[in-house]
């Protein structure tokens, strides 16, 4: 399957990521890459250094390569997700690598059959959290879900979980403020 047959994934990042699906496509190597990039993306969401590096345009590119590739020997990932990321940070590229890790993610899930559902929580989802949320997504959507899971405490509870161009909002942070514009529209 050629990446662009069926999912558009538009812009520079799509170009990217379905340059990178290819690649990893024609090496055999789609998972172990969806899995290096994954790893990749979960640093960056849990340091704050780490994701001011990649969206920074003040440092340079050999900055950036140089101590993204050692980040990256450090976590144990190599091959064809540490050559993107370091081709990635040459390029100058490294602000929208989680754009095309994201990407990179939809294309696999979609030659797998599945839908990607980013689902974004007040908490960390544990592992049952993700099974049932799996389970409840597949009956609505005929589709199994691969759930890319975030984190954003300013949402207090509850998640938001986007699945194509649907999103379903169901944060405490959203129903505050309907209240709120609700309670100035009776007042």
């Amino acid at each position: 399957m050629v990446a662009g047959e069926k999912l558009k994934i538009s812009g520079m990042p799509g170009r990217y990521a379905t340059a990178l699906f290819e690649l990893s496509h024609d090496a055999k190597a789609v998972d172990t890459v969806a899995k290096d990039l994954g790893q990749f993306q979960a640093l960056i969401d849990s340091s704050e250094d780490l994701s001011r590096l990649v969206r920074s345009p003040v440092f340079s590119a050999e900055d950036q390569t140089a101590a993204v590739l050692a980040i990256l020997k450090k976590a144990g990932i190599k091959g064809l997700a540490a050559n993107f990321v370091g081709l990635v940070a040459e390029n100058r590229r490294l602000f929208a690598v989680s754009d095309m890790i994201s990407g990179y993610q939809n294309l696999v899930a979609q030659a797998r059959g599945e839908v990607t559902a980013e689902v974004t929580s007040a908490e960390k989802l544990k592992p049952a959290q993700k099974k049932a949320l799996a389970a409840e997504l597949k009956k609505a959507l005929g589709k199994d879900a691969n759930i890319i899971d975030k984190v954003d405490p300013g949402l207090l509870g509850g998640m938001i979980v986007k699945v194509g161009s649907r999103m379903i909002d169901s944060s405490l942070k959203s129903k505050l403020n309907s209240l709120r514009i609700a309670m100035k529209e009776v007042g």
